[in-house]
């Protein structure tokens, strides 16, 4: 006797304005209860929303691009000094590395130093960098394991106390004995705007990677000495709001730097444990531009 076939499940459909309502979240604007409320009543049910927040969210458990043993790699947490005590950080380099080689400050999103953002810096060391990601969370206790804990954590941090530690961070890596002495930093989205900041308050600080970071006020723009790389997301209409006085900024104080908008992409789209909001193709164009900018700018 046969046996019927399970009928097929449904995949979520996930809309535009779910992503717009997690990115309100997500940046600090809703509270997890209105904003599932606000996705439950775009999904049509809680049953509906309970199956698509997870596809909003970034996935901690999403496996690796670059495994945390590949052997081509030598990578370990360390201390290093901040602006008023310890940091902590995760520092990557090639396995096979013989000369000094450029550095490159990975600096995470508003969930902290979590295994997305090691897994980018050591991305980046298998471009042939040494690579420091910076838990800026250090002065709190750390990066917590709880990534929403992470998130109401963050509007607890000092922004004075960040700007001073990854300041702090390119002076540890200007004299790191296997750098060459020129630092990068690339970051995205809280890192981002942290990324931009840091340029504005860095003048040893060779090159910088914004990846939808929110700008730098106006009047800094003029401090900044690094070359800049931004990409922007198409469907980011908050971040996106300050590019042009950005680009007015930076072309009045004579700044070198390249935009990159990447049309029909969300806020994020570089983060591939996000289902939802990852996409391939920009995140793809976008490193591979992002590479070649720092392998020019380090070298």
């Amino acid at each position: 006797m046969t046996t019927p076939a399970e009928p097929a499940v449904a995949e979520p459909v996930i809309t535009q304005a779910m992503i717009d309502a997690y990115d309100e979240y997500t940046h600090l604007t809703l509270d997890r209860r209105r904003f599932m409320e606000q996705l439950t009543r775009l999904a049509g049910s809680g049953a509906a929303a309970a199956a698509i927040a997870p596809l909003l969210a970034a996935n901690s458990a999403q496996a690796a691009i670059v495994a945390e043993d590949d052997p081509r790699l030598k990578g370990k947490d360390i201390s290093y000094p901040g602006s008023a005590g310890e940091m902590k950080g995760y520092l990557v380099r090639p396995a096979d590395q013989t000369g000094k080689l450029g550095t490159v400050i990975v600096v995470h999103e508003n969930r902290g130093l979590n295994p997305h953002i090691r897994d980018v810096a050591r991305r980046a060391a298998l471009e042939g960098f040494v690579a420091l990601a910076p838990d800026f969370m250090t002065p709190l206790g750390g990066t917590p394991d709880d990534e929403n804990r992470a998130r109401d954590l963050f509007s607890q941090l000092d922004p004075a106390q960040v700007a001073a530690n990854a300041v702090a961070t390119v002076a540890y890596l200007k004299g790191y004995k296997d750098g060459n002495g020129k630092v990068g930093a690339v970051g995205f989205c809280w890192g981002g705007g942290t990324v931009n900041m840091l340029a504005a308050n860095a003048p040893d600080l060779a090159a910088a990677v914004a990846y939808y970071g929110m700008q730098p006020k106006a009047e800094d723009v003029p401090k900044i000495k690094a070359a800049l790389m931004l990409h922007y997301a198409g469907l980011d209409t908050r971040t996106n709001a300050g590019i042009d006085a950005f680009k007015k900024a930076l072309d009045a104080a004579h700044v070198e730097y390249s935009v990159y908008v990447y049309e029909g992409a969300n806020h994020a789209f570089n983060n591939d444990t996000s289902a939802a909001r990852y996409d391939k193709k920009a995140a793809d164009l976008a490193w591979g531009r992002t590479i070649a900018f720092l392998k020019e700018k380090l070298a």
